[in-house]
């Protein structure tokens, strides 16, 4: 699974004109699954989001995770991650998974955060969606499970 990881002061996701999903600090997660990608992927992904010492401590060192600030997470499917551009410049989105499995995986993320973690917010799978958010660093990481 790819994602890309943005820490936010805050975050939200509209959908024709009305917010579906919001936070204040947290993360802001885009996800996109890949062909060969499992639940126990997914899972995965959650647990190394959830322990992801990115966050500022007293001495303003990364040292805390998400539950050591109490912050939010924004889980937002987004199949560009895998697009592919080495053969021009129209982009391939070949490397994503096909939608009944991107819908799963993403599915499961989203239920595998809300069952460990108390705020957790949402887009909407294969909705066109505006995100809007503070990243706050600006601290943005990239993080390939496989």
């Amino acid at each position: 699974m790819l994602a890309v990881v943005q820490r936010v002061s805050e975050a939200r996701v509209d959908i024709a004109g009305t917010t579906v999903g919001a936070i204040g600090r947290g993360l802001l997660v885009l996800i996109c699954a890949e062909p060969d990608d499992t639940e126990a992927l997914a899972d995965k992904l959650v647990a190394k989001l959830l322990k992801l010492r990115i966050f500022s401590d007293e001495a303003g060192k990364m040292n805390l995770d998400l539950g050591g600030v109490n912050g939010g997470l924004l889980i937002v499917s987004q199949f560009t991650l895998a697009a592919d551009t080495r053969g021009g410049n129209r982009p391939s989105f070949t490397g994503a998974a096909p939608a009944e499995l991107g819908r799963r995986l993403y599915e499961r993320v989203v239920a595998s955060a809300r069952a460990a973690h108390p705020v957790v917010a949402t887009g909407a799978f294969g909705a066109d969606m505006q995100v809007a958010l503070v990243n706050d660093g600006p601290v943005t990481i990239p993080i390939t499970v496989r």
